[in-house]
């Protein structure tokens, strides 16, 4: 039995067992969850996070020094960004039709608002642009800030192409330290069985299956828009060609490994083995643009918040307007790309767009009991837009663009002279 299908398993296993404890013990939940469950999950997602920057950035860095130039990384960054910006604005697009088309919040009543998350705020738009630039490079890697660990990367990456033999070494390093990390990682993931157990036990017996029913209209909303965006995915790999079924079957480790830590980060370096030596996508491409769609690209973000916005506009009745239908989609497309890739992050996101909209903010308490229960779902649609976004750079590149990892060298050589 494989890894994934092993996976798969334990995530069954584990919401059965929360469900039965939920229901028939519910005085050894606090105990269990907070003894056992809660801790086991949070160690292997610190376990997966251990990877995570390491792997990241000595990918980037290996891959930038795989493209020809640094005209070459500009015309990828923004064939990327395009491809980015159509795809999200088609999830906020979908997320926002579905909400209005369905009213999911024309019948919810009986929640409590929480004045706490009344009070949080996002970053500004120009401040978050500014916050891309790191100040120490060493910081963003002890703070694990993925953003400006691929800026740093990305610089050094391309400064490497013009240093030439001089880089040799620093570059025998990073492949070193790649190496060694791909082997953590492989360790890691013979625990995450247990992990994805322990993380979806506690969820489904913390918080109950109950609240689905009382947001039925709306959980089924999220799941369907979900699936939908990843039909969308689906047509495109079929238009290019791309064998759409060895493609979910190569991530399906990547996909089971997000639905069950609900955190694309987290799933990130199991993603990049996935691509490459499963699918076979080209190096030089996997590793450029899948740490950075983990940074940037977030269809399930996209889709959250343009539903949320109008889920919360219904509940407390305001009518919906030209104006603030046209704020909650252009925030709604912006707040996407700064969403951290860790669980529960898109509920503090949420806020931004809500402000712009001049909409309740206490409304993301109505929201904060299910999301966590959707996650997962919202995860796995990142992988496969982040994914299936790398390949359609991969055919919007030609193959000759590619350059062979033997001749690095003597291409910095031809760069320096």
């Amino acid at each position: 039995m494989n890894l994934s299908t092993v996976i798969l398993a334990f995530l069954g296993l584990g919401i059965l067992f929360g469900a039965l404890l939920n229901g028939a013990f519910p005085a050894a939940i606090a105990p269990l969850d907070l003894y056992l469950l809660t801790p086991i999950g949070e160690v292997f997602l610190r376990l997966i996070q251990f990877v995570v920057v390491p792997i990241v950035f000595c990918s980037m860095i290996l891959g930038l020094t795989r493209i020809q130039n640094a005209a070459q990384v500009g015309r990828y960054a923004v064939k990327l960004l395009t491809s980015y910006v159509v795809t999200s604005a088609i999830a906020t697009a979908l997320g926002m039709s579905m909400a209005y088309l369905l009213k999911p919040g024309a019948g919810v009543k009986g929640f409590s608002l929480s004045e706490g998350l009344a009070q949080a705020k996002g970053l500004s738009l120009l401040d978050w642009l500014v916050s891309l630039v790191p100040v120490n490079p060493l910081e963003a890697l002890s703070t694990a800030n993925l953003l400006q660990i691929i800026v740093s990367a990305a610089l050094i990456g391309i400064a490497i192409q013009f240093v030439g033999d001089k880089a040799s070494s620093f570059l025998a390093f990073i492949e070193s330290c790649y190496a060694i990390f791909e082997k953590v990682l492989a360790l890691v993931l013979y625990v995450a069985p247990i992990g994805v157990f322990a993380l979806i036990s506690s969820v489904i017996a913390t918080q109950g299956l109950e609240i689905i029913l009382r947001l039925l209209v709306y959980v089924l909303g999220l799941l369907a828009t979900t699936a939908l965006m990843i039909g969308i995915y689906t047509c495109i790999l079929f238009a290019l060609r791309a064998k759409p079924l060895h493609f979910f079957r190569s991530l399906f480790p990547a996909l089971s490994l997000a639905f069950g830590t609900a955190s694309s980060n987290a799933a990130l370096p199991i993603a990049l083995q996935n691509v490459q030596e499963s699918y076979g996508l080209r190096p030089e491409i996997a590793t450029f643009a899948l740490p950075l769609g983990t940074a940037l690209k977030r269809d399930g973000s996209a889709i959250l918040q343009g539903f949320n916005a109008l889920f919360i506009a219904q509940v407390y009745q305001v009518p919906l307007t030209s104006s603030m239908l046209l704020a909650i989609a252009v925030s709604t497309l912006l707040v996407s790309f700064s969403t951290p890739g860790v669980p529960g992050s898109a509920l503090i996101t949420m806020t931004t767009v809500l402000s712009a909209a001049g909409l309740p903010i206490e409304g993301v308490a109505i929201v904060a009991g299910v999301d966590r229960l959707t996650d997962g779902f919202k995860t796995v649609l990142n992988i496969v837009g982040n994914a299936t976004n790398a390949i359609i750079l991969s055919h919007w590149e030609p193959q000759s663009a590619a350059v062979p990892e033997e001749s690095v060298p003597e291409l910095q050589t031809n760069l320096r002279s």
